[in-house]
């Protein structure tokens, strides 16, 4: 693996894309997007420690005319013995999902959560994996459209189901056995995307092992978005990964290959478009035996 310390600095950024064309979108965008062109709305909250929630949220209020995706039920898989605990979903269940929810290939989608884009950028990294590219998270999440001073509504939607054909980005993941080998590949860089507590061991409230994969690096997800789930700046998101420099292929991961997708949408943001999640994640790494120090 490379030594980020010791990168070549990373060529000059173009100026950026539009913002229609960017991961990331207003509350104001969002609105003047409204009967603009075909939009589907994405509520994904959700709390780990209670699965319900999000879903209880949704149905108090959300965005008008936004319909729910639940982590477990419709944005992860069943868990295994490895894998993860979030492992990817099946795609023909998960494009059933989507075409009753709406999307088609045309459609454009934004998601929003009130995570600090944890759960959007879950469904976000998922369209993309699916060669969706009509995507965004919402900026400020649900709580930026009501500081917006947006309303918001109560009610399930009944959508007019949409054909989604999926064209499977398979090179946007990896799995252990590729860790494995990139960890003797020079130039490769491992993200870890956790709490750098629980990044150096000396905590793991989920997992039953502590620790990290041996040879990453830390840059904890949250860094992406200030403590009001604002996105930080295209220039600040270019300045955080500037010290990975030219390095390929870029690996990241977290508990569960979810809140990996946060940094993911920042490295698209920076200009990054190479890098790769491992979706069993740090979950999937200690559910195999450990070597010995």
């Amino acid at each position: 693996m490379m030594d980020v310390d010791n990168l070549p600095p990373s060529p000059p950024s173009a100026e950026p894309p539009p913002i229609a064309h960017l991961p990331v979108v207003s509350p104001r965008t969002v609105m003047q997007w409204q009967g603009d062109r075909p939009l589907v709305l994405a509520d994904c909250r959700f709390a780990l420690a209670d699965p319900h929630w999000g879903r209880q949220q949704y149905t108090t209020e959300h965005l008008p005319n936004a319909q729910y995706f639940d982590l477990n039920q419709d944005l992860s898989g069943p868990v295994e013995q490895h894998g993860g605990r979030h492992p990817l979903p099946n795609v023909e269940t998960l494009v059933a999902r989507l075409e009753a929810a709406g999307i088609s290939n045309d459609t454009w989608v934004v998601a929003y959560d009130d995570a600090r884009l944890a759960f959007a950028a879950r469904f976000w990294w998922l369209l993309r994996y699916l060669g969706h590219p009509r995507v965004a998270v919402l900026d400020g999440g649900i709580a930026g459209w009501q500081a917006a001073g947006y309303p918001l509504t109560q009610g399930a939607v009944t959508p007019v189901p949409g054909h989604f054909v999926p064209r499977v980005q398979a090179d946007r993941v990896v799995d252990i056995d590729q860790v494995r080998s990139l960890q003797q590949q020079q130039g490769s860089v491992l993200v870890d995307a956790r709490e750098a507590p629980r990044y150096r061991g000396e905590q793991e409230p989920i997992d039953p092992i502590a620790g990290h994969i041996p040879g990453a690096v830390n840059y904890p997800w949250q860094a992406v978005t200030d403590e009001q789930g604002q996105i930080r700046a295209i220039a600040d998101q270019q300045q955080h990964w500037k010290a990975l420099g030219t390095a390929d292929p870029i690996v990241v991961y977290c508990g569960s290959g979810v809140t990996a997708c946060v940094n993911l949408l920042s490295m698209e943001m920076a200009g990054i478009h190479h890098a790769k999640l491992y979706p069993g994640s740090w979950s999937d790494w200690c559910s195999y035996p450990m070597p010995h120090s």
